[in-house]
């Protein structure tokens, strides 16, 4: 026969609060880790079998429930007194002091899409026919006309790239 829910928590309550505290440090975190964790399991209680190991079960639990906790705190923006100065490079493609944004913009709209879905976004060719409409082999040659296009004009006055090739 399982014991009631209550005597479970009594019982590996103090284990499951180990296991929040290793994953996440002392803190509020882990004691809503805790929380979390018990939460979960009486959901689950019922349809718990009566030969479960309860105690590994709500380990199990706490882990996934730390984890979730910690990557959570980690897309959370940390509060600061001073706001940087200078603007962040990161995804934020910059100024446009070579023309690339502006000869991208310049080519056909295939050429264009399959470009920006492809080599900027990282998509697959196939993904990004999805998105475009037609085949993963369309994309890839409207992709590989942007590139040669761009080799082309954007270093047109640049002996050294693009013109001789």
């Amino acid at each position: 026969m399982k014991e009631p829910f209550e005597q479970a928590v009594k019982r590996h309550g103090a284990t499951v609060l180990r296991v929040c505290r290793a994953v996440l440090g002392p803190g509020p975190d882990a004691d809503d880790a805790w929380s979390e964790t018990f939460l979960a399991a009486l959901r689950s209680w019922p349809e718990l079998p009566e030969d479960a190991n309860v105690e590994a079960w709500l380990v199990r639990v706490a882990h996934r429930k730390a984890i979730d906790a910690a990557r959570s705190r980690s897309r959370r923006a940390v509060p600061t007194e001073d706001v940087p100065e200078r603007p962040s490079p990161l995804g934020n493609p910059g100024g446009d002091e070579h023309g690339l944004w502006e000869a991208v913009a310049a080519l056909p709209e295939r050429q264009r899409l399959a470009v920006a879905y492809h080599y900027f976004g990282g998509l697959p060719y196939a993904e990004a026919a999805e998105l475009i409409g037609g085949s993963a082999d369309a994309v890839r040659r409207a992709a590989a006309d942007g590139v040669k296009s761009l080799r082309r004009t954007h270093h047109a006055g640049d002996p050294r790239k693009g013109a001789s090739r």
